[in-house]
């Protein structure tokens, strides 16, 4: 069965560090992040779309843009949060700790709260590596 994709890039800049890891990474830093969003559908709308860029801005960009872009993303129990906060420096708290991993997944999952046909995320955090989160 044929199936239609689409596929939208929303690049932002963000900083972060991991808890529990050994090396350069546990040390805050940052990044210029590309997430790569693709959508998928079995057949178009009547529009001959499988969703309209417009709308993947509108709902995808608009949230990256407020939650992540420019922030410091860190696990919920990071000791760093509470002298952030103190500095009202902007920060996105996780669950787990913001790896490229799980910031795809985030996305992923707003995209799939949003009722978006997304079946992929993938995020660069450089030009030479990404992670992926599918469903």
């Amino acid at each position: 069965m044929s199936v239609y994709a689409v596929t939208q890039q929303i690049g932002f800049s963000y900083g972060h560090r991991l808890l529990d890891y050994k090396g350069k990474c546990a040390h805050p830093h940052g990044h210029n992040g590309l997430a790569e969003l693709t959508f998928e559908s079995k057949g178009l709308d009547q529009r001959g779309m499988v969703i309209d860029f417009t709308e993947i801005k509108a709902q995808l960009k608009t949230w990256i843009d407020e939650m992540l872009d420019h922030k410091m993303l860190l696990r919920k129990d990071d000791p760093l949060i509470a002298y952030l906060e103190k500095l009202d420096e902007p920060v996105f708290k996780m669950i787990d700790n913001p790896t490229a991993e799980n910031i795809a997944k985030i996305i992923f999952e707003k995209a799939r709260e949003k009722g978006l046909p997304i079946v992929e995320v993938k995020l660069w955090e450089t030009p030479s590596q990404f992670a992926v989160y599918r469903h």
